[in-house]
């Protein structure tokens, strides 16, 4: 059967009651299940207190780590995206940030180069669980700096992290104007396994389709079929079961992961992090 969640804001208060309820449709082995505010992907750093860098600076670090990704998905599954899946939505998301084409053939170029990717698993502030994807040529000093950081920050290396994320294909589109059953009815229809309510930076409702690996394009050629506008599409590290921080430990994970994130090896941090508002 399918099972396709829609998370609220987390910010909207509602007892589980309210929070909880069937649906069903014609076809009797399919089930809609809306479930409670603790599976919302909310822009859960809306309450962190950020010193904002210069733009261009921000601009800078954001296609740096843009080509790292590159780097991994020709090391993966080659340079050519019409065959590439993962690339392809990669380039994608490059072209609509507005990356340099010189710098996105540079990056492609330099994924002969020698380099290795590398999962860290940690734990964080709370307890909560952080897979840190890093790209080096200096597996030593990489894992050094990455426990330096960790241990400086409240967090540790923990093998075991890594079971608690599944690999998923996930596809983000506008939330407004969208209600929860067109949602759901989009998701079913998609071939979603998921969608989730979250926010961007600037807490505008964006929707998540989650689904198998092998669908993504599928998923995301329906709804951009329906009108859709995609923001992103590609494959991404989701958690099984997340971990509930109050704002002092919410605090502490964000300085954390803004360290890692910070550091040049480093390609992206996942998180289980949810907050309890």
């Amino acid at each position: 059967s399918l099972n396709v969640v829609f998370a609220p804001h987390v910010q909207q208060e509602h007892s589980l009651t309210e929070c909880m309820a069937w649906c069903l449709l014609t076809s009797p082995v399919r089930t809609l299940q809306l479930c409670s505010a603790l599976c919302a992907g909310h822009n859960k750093w809306s309450k962190v207190k950020h010193v904002k860098g210069p733009k261009d600076e921000a601009r800078g670090k954001m296609f740096m780590k843009f080509g790292m990704m590159i780097k991994i998905a020709v090391k993966e599954g080659g340079a050519n995206p019409e065959l590439n899946i993962n690339l392809a939505h990669i380039l994608e998301q490059c072209r609509s940030k507005n990356m340099p084409k010189a710098s996105i053939d540079a990056a492609i170029k330099s994924a002969a180069k020698p380099a290795s990717q590398h999962m860290f698993e940690a734990r964080g502030p709370g307890g909560c669980l952080l897979l840190i994807e890093v790209l080096t040529d200096n597996n030593s000093r990489t894992h050094q700096e990455i426990k330096r950081l960790l241990t400086k920050n409240g967090g540790m290396l923990s093998d075991g992290a890594r079971h608690n994320f599944q690999r998923r294909g996930v596809v983000v589109v506008p939330g407004q104007n969208i209600t929860t059953e067109k949602a759901l009815e989009l998701a079913i229809e998609a071939g979603a396994e998921d969608v989730q309510e979250t926010e961007d930076e600037e807490e505008k409702p964006l929707l998540q389709f989650l689904c198998d690996m092998a669908n993504l394009n599928k998923v995301r050629a329906f709804l951009k079929e329906m009108g859709m506008e995609i923001m992103s599409a590609g494959l991404e590290f989701v958690p099984r079961v997340h971990t509930l921080l109050d704002q002092d430990h919410l605090d502490a994970a964000s300085t954390l992961i803004e360290a890692l994130n910070d550091y040049p090896d480093v390609v992206r941090v996942w998180d289980n992090i949810q907050t309890d508002s």
